[in-house]
């Protein structure tokens, strides 16, 4: 749905890459940006006024799951679909009123969820989704015990896939639902409970046989994956888009430079976890595993930028801990500047999505912007503090 016209007066603006601001007004007709810099007003034309702050682009979150209601695996896919989809819609509509008007998700989403979002039936950020995760036996995304015994298949959120032909079948039929991309686990994660982090997952022929199905369909793979071991077993074997990957080391962001991958860090998930984790129930196992890596992503996001890795931003934060959903702009902020935050969040996250209509602001690109109460370039907890005014805009229409 898109809203008539609409002018944000006023503004000093970030086009989502560019560190100088451009001061003037931006003018949004149908949803689209038509004019920016000195737009005269119309008779009946809405205006909001920006005097003071400074105005982005609408901000992006390139790994947020909708349907992840609680911090562990388990709970998620033995509840009932319709319950956690109604779970889901809360979780959509918050971050949309954060200033989150695209989201991807990369271990979840259906056909159903994504319909109810453009048919307007609840309130939602844009909405990218690559269906189920696809996990080998035993890897991140089964969510199983030793001592567990029941069947780990057909998940909302994650799926245990293994070998390459029923690999294939899995991602056609992903791409047969709408699927965006697809998602692999490649690598140990925090909350699976028999899983070194560091050891790569999925055998070589297992990640190329799923590249080379998304790469004919004109799609992409996206990996988790941490130590510098997976991050290259994923990115020689096609994968283009590195989630999380808080132990990368300068050879294996050099490699992913020359093999044009993309990182997307999520630094405020194992800062949110290390502070709330125990309170709200996550494992002591899961605990221990986040403190690995929780203070190495800095050091990942610098030596990927010092590489020429195109950088975005994700959140990933499972239940309740989705309210700490800004937490990794701060903390990408202290680790390279706030111009290197601001773009992750924006332009960055555009590359990765193949949309230059999305995280950007220009003529011609999508009339999502957010008017601050501030200036993130000087105090980026403007952004990162949920609580601090803004007046988010989706398709030219006030959302918040």
């Amino acid at each position: 749905m898109s809203g008539g016209d609409l002018i944000v007066r006023n503004a000093r603006i970030f086009d989502g890459h560019t560190e100088e601001l451009t001061e003037g007004s931006i003018r949004i007709v149908d949803g689209v940006v038509r004019e920016i810099g000195d737009v005269a007003t119309g008779a009946g034309v809405r205006t909001v006024d920006a005097r003071g702050a400074v105005v982005t682009p609408g901000l992006i979150d390139a790994h947020f799951h909708a349907y992840a209601i609680s911090l562990e695996s388990g709970p998620i896919e033995k509840a009932p679909r319709s319950y956690v989809a109604l779970r889901a819609q809360h979780r959509l509509r918050d971050a949309l009123h954060r200033g989150f008007t695209t989201v991807r998700d990369p271990a979840g989403g259906d056909a159903g969820l994504a319909r109810a979002i453009d048919e307007g039936v609840i309130v939602s950020p844009r909405y990218f989704f690559t269906g189920a995760a696809l996990s080998q036996t035993g890897g991140h995304g089964d969510y199983r015990g030793a001592g567990d015994d029941s069947a780990c298949h057909d998940g909302c959120a994650v799926e245990v896939v293994d070998g390459v032909e029923a690999l294939r079948v899995a991602v056609r039929d992903r791409f047969r639902h709408g699927a965006h991309a697809i998602k692999l686990m490649t690598s140990g994660g925090v909350v699976s409970p028999v899983d070194p982090i560091a050891v790569p997952q999925y055998s070589a022929a297992e990640i190329t046989a799923v590249t080379d199905e998304a790469r004919r369909r004109g799609s992409y793979v996206a990996a988790h994956a941490y130590s510098p071991e997976a991050i290259v077993h994923s990115v020689v074997n096609g994968v283009r888009s590195i989630e999380h990957g808080n132990l990368l080391d300068a050879p294996t962001a050099r490699l992913m430079a020359e093999h044009d991958a993309v990182l997307v860090p999520t630094l405020g998930a194992y800062d949110a976890m290390d502070r709330l984790g125990a309170q709200l129930g996550l494992s002591e196992v899961a605990q221990q595993k986040n403190r690995e890596v929780l203070h190495a992503g800095g050091d990942a996001v610098r030596y990927a930028l010092e590489a020429g890795v195109t950088v975005g931003f994700g959140s990933d934060n499972m239940g309740d801990l989705v309210s700490e959903q800004l937490v990794g702009v701060r903390l990408i902020k202290e680790a390279v500047g706030a111009l290197a935050a601001l773009r992750a969040v924006t332009g960055g996250n555009s590359t990765l999505l193949g949309r230059d209509d999305l995280g950007r602001l220009a003529i011609g690109t999508a009339g999502d912007l957010v008017v601050w109460s501030g200036d993130p370039f000087t105090d980026i907890d403007v952004i990162a503090d949920r609580d601090r005014d803004r007046t988010v805009i989706q398709n030219g229409l006030v959302v918040r």
